[in-house]
């Protein structure tokens, strides 16, 4: 049976049943909570350090009634960061490559952020569908484009993570594929790929991080405008 480069995305299963699940619930697993002790080890206290940074960054733009979803993001950042990561060991699967998930999350997020605006400020909610000072001939054309890239924030959320992951998984696949190919022929060409694929792994890695990290970050300004 002849495989494809993109087999690697495809949800795993084990006797029929899909280990998407699982793969999501471990990363959850390895995120250390609070005990009962005084002091914590030092993984603990790196992980607070890191939540407690991303969230007083993430939450400065926003007012009081923003910092009500501090929590709802800084798990979201944690669950995108910790499933990036651990996607690229060997033998794994990254959920985030499919783009089902991504725009499962983009979307309820999204919508929610849409509902608060129309609830707390509809004025002002709905103004941003309409720039101040707008000719009256172009009112109509600018209220359809301005609907329409309100309605496309989703999908741009989902398909940048899912673009940025597969592209760079597929691309590490390949430049492997190569080196297995070229190591009897020409070994030392071999060698300087072996190079290049360890760049690129790193370079993938800070992907996985800065994907997770633009996520949130555009969902928190979508946030900002309807608060």
């Amino acid at each position: 049976m002849n495989l494809s480069f993109f087999d690697q995305f495809m949800s795993p299963s084990l006797l029929g049943m899909p280990l998407i699940t699982l793969s999501l619930i471990f990363p959850c697993m390895l995120i250390l909570s609070p005990n009962n002790q005084w002091l914590g080890n030092r993984l603990f206290s790196l992980q607070l350090w890191f939540s407690h940074s991303f969230t007083k960054q993430l939450m400065s733009p926003l007012n009081q009634n923003g910092h009500k979803w501090s929590l709802l993001l800084a798990s979201l950042m944690m669950l995108l960061l910790s499933v990036n990561l651990l996607g690229l060991l060997p033998y794994t699967f990254t959920p985030t490559t499919q783009l089902s998930m991504n725009l499962g999350l983009a979307m309820p997020l999204w919508l929610a952020t849409v509902l608060t605006g129309l609830r707390n400020q509809p004025t002002t909610s709905l103004g941003h569908l309409l720039p101040e000072g707008t000719p009256t001939p172009l009112i109509p054309i600018l209220i359809m484009i301005e609907t329409i890239s309100l309605f496309i924030r989703p999908l741009a959320l989902g398909v940048r993570l899912t673009a940025n992951l597969t592209a760079g998984h597929l691309l590490i696949q390949l430049i492997s594929v190569a080196i297995f190919t070229l190591l009897p022929l020409l070994p030392t060409i071999a060698i300087l790929t072996t190079v290049i694929l360890f760049l690129l792994v790193l370079l993938e890695i800070a992907v996985a991080m800065i994907q997770a990290y633009v996520f949130v970050l555009l969902l928190s300004l979508y946030l900002q405008e309807n608060t």
